[in-house]
């Protein structure tokens, strides 16, 4: 018999280099793309100007107030008149005046008259997302205001009452919930833009900060009526999230009848 030989670890090592490259040989096998393109690092320009330590504006980002007058029953806002946390809304103190979250003095008295002029009150129907992930759902309000305007209001529960952790007017395209966040679309004095503000809850301020501020160009639509080709599906808008707003239970409805929110396109002026 001839006598066995063990291959040394060098020569296994030489064998499996033999077998992956034979491997690589075959259909389905790596193949180069080109030169990596050098990354190139930022720049700081103008290093000498001394940092600003202040902002020139107060937008009213982080403001928030607790509503006075206002209790939740087991912490559940379902539970709440939407029209009553608005009324006392507008006796809340802010903990910073910023003057952002005032309405207009024919908002405030159709507000204030939604009781017996129901068909004027310019409340929307209540939405419900938990947005701050605590478990428990937080309370999305919506005032109509002039000119396709809308107001957006969030309303945390606490143990002392309910506190407004966002408040924000714009004229709006559309407003989503997506996840965790309120998603605000609005129109841009550019022609085939829209801005998009993403409101996300910050746990170190207490409050919805605008995470995301951004310009983006609007896909075309198609023509309503026209039919499209075989298999052609309409463009989604880079812009859109998916949008899985609850419907808002009977029990829950503001007094006025709930009016949908504006959908066509106007000027706004952004910051």
């Amino acid at each position: 018999m001839r006598p066995q030989h063990r291959a040394g670890p060098r020569a296994a090592a030489l064998l499996a280099g033999a077998a992956l490259l034979a491997g690589c040989g075959t259909g389905g096998g790596l193949k180069s793309t080109g030169p990596t393109p050098a990354a190139i690092g930022p720049a700081h320009l103008w290093p000498e100007l001394p940092p600003a330590s202040a902002a020139p504006y107060d937008y009213g980002e982080g403001e928030t107030a607790h509503i006075p007058g206002i209790t939740v029953p087991g912490g559940d806002v379902r539970r709440l008149d939407p029209v009553a946390v608005v009324q006392a809304g507008l006796r809340a103190r802010p903990d910073r005046s910023s003057g952002t979250d005032e309405l207009p003095a024919s908002t405030v008295r159709a507000i204030n008259a939604c009781r017996t002029a129901p068909d004027d009150c310019p409340v929307l129907a209540p939405y419900y997302r938990d947005l701050t992930g605590d478990g428990r759902d937080e309370l999305v309000l919506a005032v109509k205001l002039a000119d396709r305007q809308l107001s957006v209001r969030v309303y945390m529960p606490e143990p002392g009452g309910l506190t407004r952790i966002m408040s924000t007017s714009d004229a709006v395209i559309s407003v989503e919930l997506a996840g965790r966040d309120l998603i605000m679309r609005a129109p841009s004095a550019i022609t085939g833009y829209e801005y998009r503000t993403a409101w996300s809850w910050d746990s170190r301020q207490r409050a919805m900060l605008p995470t995301q501020d951004g310009i983006l160009r609007m896909t075309p639509q198609p023509e309503p009526g026209r039919r499209q080709p075989p298999g052609a599906r309409p463009s989604a808008r880079p812009s859109e999230l998916p949008s899985a707003a609850p419907t808002p239970p009977p029990t829950a409805r503001p007094t006025a009848e709930p009016t949908a929110a504006p959908s066509a396109a106007v000027s706004a002026d952004r910051r």
